[in-house]
């Protein structure tokens, strides 16, 4: 693994270009401030109506509609959600400056094709690993972010250049730049997000609450024992990797892992993965994205509201208060 880092990275490619950072949630947010307290000219292009209009002004950044905002900006970075790219840069395409690059912080949209970017125009992604507040909130730190890079089009020949330079400049070349492409992170980070840590971790924590429930143990404890210490798990696995939060644990838990992990994480469960990545290499997954949007997140609002009222979400609120 190559990592370059600040030292490696110019900064040049950015100088006196404009910026458009379109949309303003989770990453949006983060990467425009932490570009404008680099010095960089930022532009947050919203849709009409937008209410992040406000949040916008009390950040103390300006913002203009869609088209007005990537209207002679020479790095534009979309930043909407994937379900949504589509519409947007439907919108913004007609008024991107010829030579300009387009960047993203996911690849989905360009995977699976739900923008095709012009011909003339550098394509960049650059994704941090981890949430636009903690990004954020490491910038302010001094501190920066893992992430992964990659050119998808190279027009002007100096996409590379660009794409490392906006990774600096919005903190990661701190922690790191990591070459990948475009397929890579995206397959990769859907992987995650359905068959590992914001999938099946929840639901294993869950069905572990359940299962010590329903053989007679207090809620409270089960909560504890079953969640409660998830971060704690998050913490030693961050500092000292899997074998080191091995080796700082009692010999009991030690072999209780070593008994059990592998008892409820079996071939099944394997096979079951390799079947989820399957489907997202085939586009099934993003196929199933356009339909949740279009259809007004069914899907979504379910699970939200299963989300609500489980027990287990039930003792977390007692205990909190």
């Amino acid at each position: 693994m190559h990592r370059l880092t600040d030292k490696d990275i110019d900064l040049a490619p950015l100088a006196g270009r404009r910026i458009a950072v379109i949309g303003y949630g989770n990453q949006g947010r983060a990467q425009a401030q932490n570009l404008a307290d680099g010095g960089f000219d930022v532009v947050v292009g919203l849709r009409g109506g937008s209410a992040r209009a406000s949040t916008v002004a009390e950040d103390g950044l300006s913002s203009a509609p869609l088209e007005d905002a990537v209207d002679g900006a020479d790095v534009v970075m979309l930043l909407v959600p994937d379900e949504a790219m589509a519409g947007v840069y439907g919108t913004i395409a007609g008024r991107l400056k010829a030579g300009s690059a387009l960047g993203f912080s996911h690849g989905l949209a360009v995977h699976f094709g739900f923008v095709a970017p012009r011909f003339d125009l550098d394509v960049f992604l650059v994704a941090p690993k981890g949430p636009g507040s903690a990004l954020r909130s490491l910038f302010a730190a001094g501190d920066g972010m893992l992430a992964l890079w990659a050119v998808g089009q190279d027009a002007s020949g100096g996409a590379r250049e660009i794409a490392l330079a906006y990774g600096r400049a919005i903190g990661c070349g701190r922690a790191g730049l990591i070459e990948s492409s475009f397929a890579e992170e995206c397959e990769a980070d859907l992987f995650n997000e359905g068959a590992v840590v914001w999938g099946a971790v929840p639901e294993l924590l869950i069905a572990g609450f359940d299962t010590l429930v329903e053989a007679g143990v207090r809620p409270e404890v089960a909560y504890l024992e079953c969640v409660g210490e998830l971060k704690l798990l998050a913490d030693l696995i961050e500092a000292r990797g899997i074998a080191g939060m091995r080796a700082a644990i009692s010999n009991t838990a030690e072999l209780g892992a070593v008994l059990g992990g592998p008892a409820v994480i079996d071939d099944g469960v394997r096979e079951r993965m390799r079947a989820v990545l399957s489907g997202i290499r085939s586009g099934a997954f993003a196929a199933a994205l356009k339909d949740e949007e279009a259809s007004g997140y069914p899907r979504l609002k379910s699970a939200r509201e299963r989300a609500r009222s489980l027990a287990v979400e039930a003792v977390r609120r007692s205990l909190d208060s």
